[in-house]
């Protein structure tokens, strides 16, 4: 899972098999380590109970939460991408999108694409 932070939005990316993890109710997770054995932590789960897309951060983890079914559609389907605001205590919002994966267009020296989705765009020819 790759996650990307800009200001006040979250941006995770999956693969296929990370996808289906969260599909069938489990947990896909990321670390980043620092120095002095610090660790940032980033989950993405599917939740029953969830409502909407929403993301919680405690002790160096972030946490996003999906609704199960917005997840169950999205994991069986063409669906990119599940997008959501969620409304912060000083009337701002955190922009949350997770999506999948997808084949970069153009091939990249050691980059192992098996896993990400194919690429929309791309034509037959190409992959």
């Amino acid at each position: 899972m790759k996650l990307r932070v800009l200001d006040n939005s979250i941006r995770l990316r999956l693969t296929r098999s990370e996808v289906d993890v969260v599909k069938d109710g489990g947990l896909v997770r990321g670390r980043v380590r620092f120095a002095g054995s610090n660790n940032f932590d980033y989950v993405l789960e599917s939740s029953p109970a969830t409502l909407k897309p929403e993301a919680h951060i405690s002790n160096n983890v972030l946490i996003v939460r999906l609704p199960e079914m917005d997840v169950k559609q999205w994991a069986s389907s063409e669906q990119v991408s599940i997008r959501s605001a969620q409304p912060l205590d000083d009337d701002d919002q955190l922009t949350i999108l997770v999506e999948k994966d997808f084949q970069c267009l153009a091939p990249r020296e050691g980059e192992d694409e098996r896993d990400m989705f194919p690429h929309p765009d791309a034509d037959s020819t190409t992959c």
